[in-house]
C-alpha cells in the first residue's frame, strides 16, 4: 500500500520568507506531501494565504498549527475554546502534570508534546496513556532533539522515549513523529526519520505509521470539523431541505 507522509512540525521563521520556501520545497523534494507549520495565534490570515501559496507551488499541501503552553488547566481550557475551530492542529506543550492530564483527556487537543530537556517535566505514564486512549490526543515525538542532543543528554532521552512508546503501544495510544526542525539542514526523509524510531524500540510498521497514517488522520479527521457540513461527532449534514 502507498503511504501518504507527512511532516506536522515544521518551525521556520515565519517573518523569513526565503526560510520558509526553502523548507517547503526540501520536504516537497524529501516525499512529504502533508506539512504543518506552527503559526502563532496572532498571525494575519493574508500571511496564512501566503504559507498556502507557497505550498501549492511546491505541490504540498499546508496544514496551520498552533501550539498551546498553559500553566494551568484553566488556562488551556481557555485556548482551547478560543482556537480549536481557528487551526487544523491543536498540540499541547505539557509542563505540568495537571496540565498533561487536562491535555490527554480533552478531544479538542491533536498532539502531547514533552519536554526533551527537562525529564522531571515528561509526564506520558500509564494514567496518562489511559486518559488518552479514551481521547484523540496522540504523542508527539520531534527528532530535532535527537540530532542535536549529546551525550548524557541524548542517552537520558532515549530512555525516556523507550519507556513512553512501550506505554503508548500497550495502552493504543497513536504515536506521530515529526522533524521539530527549524531549518532545513535538521530535516529527513520520511523512512529516515522512520528508522531512528529503532533507537528507541518503535518497530517498523509503527515508526512508518507515525510518519503517515497517523499525521494524516488527525488532519483529515479535523478539515471534515472544520468544514461547513460538520454538526457534532457523527453527525453531518447531508442535504439542506425545506424542512431543515
Amino acid at each position: 500500500m502507498k503511504r501518504t507522509y507527512a511532516d506536522l512540525h515544521l518551525c521556520p521563521d515565519l517573518a523569513n520568507a526565503e526560510q520558509v520556501l526553502r523548507m517547503v520545497n526540501k520536504a516537497s523534494e524529501l516525499g512529504y506531501r502533508l506539512v504543518a507549520m506552527t503559526v502563532p495565534p496572532s498571525f494575519a490570515e493574508t500571511n496564512v494565504k501566503g504559507l498556502l501559496n507557497v505550498c501549492k507551488e511546491a505541490k504540498m499541501d499546508l496544514a496551520t498549527r498552533v501550539d498551546l503552553k498553559p500553566k494551568t488547566p484553566g488556562e488551556l481550557l481557555k485556548a482551547l475554546r478560543r482556537f480549536r475551530r481557528e487551526f487544523e492542529i491543536v498540540a499541547v506543550t505539557c509542563e505540568s502534570k495537571d496540565v498533561a492530564r487536562q491535555a490527554a483527556k480533552d478531544r479538542r487537543v491533536d498532539l502531547l508534546n514533552f519536554s526533551p530537556f527537562d525529564f522531571r517535566r515528561r509526564f506520558f505514564d500509564l494514567a496518562e496513556a489511559e486518559l488518552a486512549s479514551n481521547g484523540l490526543a496522540c504523542l508527539e515525538i520531534d527528532m530535532k532533539p535527537l540530532l542535536t542532543l549529546e551525550g548524557p543528554s541524548r542517552i537520558r532521552l532515549l530512555s525516556s522515549l523507550r519507556r513512553e512508546t512501550a506505554i503508548a503501544k500497550k495502552s493504543g495510544v497513536p504515536i506521530v513523529m515529526s522533524s521539530g526542525a527549524s531549518g532545513e539542514l535538521l530535516m529527513r526523509r520520511p523512512l529516515e526519520q522512520a528508522a531512528l524510531a529503532n533507537l528507541f524500540d518503535l518497530g517498523q510498521t509503527a515508526a512508518l505509521d507515525a510518519v503517515s497514517r497517523n499525521p494524516m488522520s488527525i488532519v483529515k479527521r479535523n478539515l471534515e470539523k472544520l468544514g461547513s457540513r460538520f454538526v457534532a461527532p457523527g453527525i453531518r449534514i447531508v442535504r439542506r431541505g425545506k424542512d431543515c
